[in-house]
């Protein structure tokens, strides 16, 4: 569980391909300090196990599923990520439920400046996702917990404040990066509830 604060700027070291999956090595310093074998590590959003550790440096396999659903198998030597460390169960929950089970990619339309290093980001989700994200509600963005400013059909808008600009991938982007997204864990819970309900509705209806 993560909450979509990140915490480091990573820059990967080489993406080797495994058979049908791959090895991605990260440089880092901070999401080491209490790391061990088999920690997870969230990196743009997506929880990854670490299967080699160094002070410096980790390594995780990403599984075909992993390099079909997000932007990991688009990496490269000197690629930057995002990279946070799971949440304690006594920490404060600054962003918002993050489980690092990345939903798919969505593709950035625009990055605005909208003055004082303050920015507007444009994205477009799969339609599939848009039944998930309300206004004002929270979606992992690379896994950066970003609160929906707009939403129009399958572009979602946010204010991006100059400390996430600086502090994450998003000032190395342009239009038509891909990026990860999550929806909220509660939406997608909440829409299976309720199908079921009206299932079992619809079978005790006498006609």
């Amino acid at each position: 569980m993560f909450t979509g604060i990140i915490e480091e700027l990573g820059r990967v070291i080489a993406l080797e391909p495994r058979g049908a999956g791959a090895r991605l090595t990260v440089a880092c310093a901070s999401v080491l300090l209490d790391a061990t074998l088999g920690a997870s590590i969230a990196v743009n959003g997506t929880c990854l196990t670490a299967v080699e550790l160094t002070h410096d440096r980790f390594s995780a396999d990403l599984a075909p599923e992993t390099l079909a659903r997000t932007n990991l198998g688009q990496l490269h030597s000197g690629s930057a990520v995002n990279l946070e460390r799971p949440l304690r169960a006594n920490a404060r929950l600054d962003g918002h439920f993050v489980l690092g089970h990345v939903d798919g990619t969505a593709e950035l339309i625009s990055l605005e400046a909208l003055g004082n290093d303050n920015w507007w980001l444009r994205i477009r989700v799969p339609e599939d996702l848009t039944r998930y994200i309300v206004e004002k509600g929270s979606l992992a963005v690379d896994g950066m917990s970003l609160t929906v400013a707009e939403i129009y059909d399958a572009e979602v808008a946010f204010t991006i404040i100059p400390h996430t600009y600086r502090n994450t991938t998003l000032h190395g982007y342009e239009p038509g990066a891909k990026i990860n997204v999550e929806v909220d864990i509660l939406a997608k819970h909440l829409e299976k509830l309720t199908a079921e309900k009206n299932e079992d509705w619809e079978k005790d209806l006498p006609f």
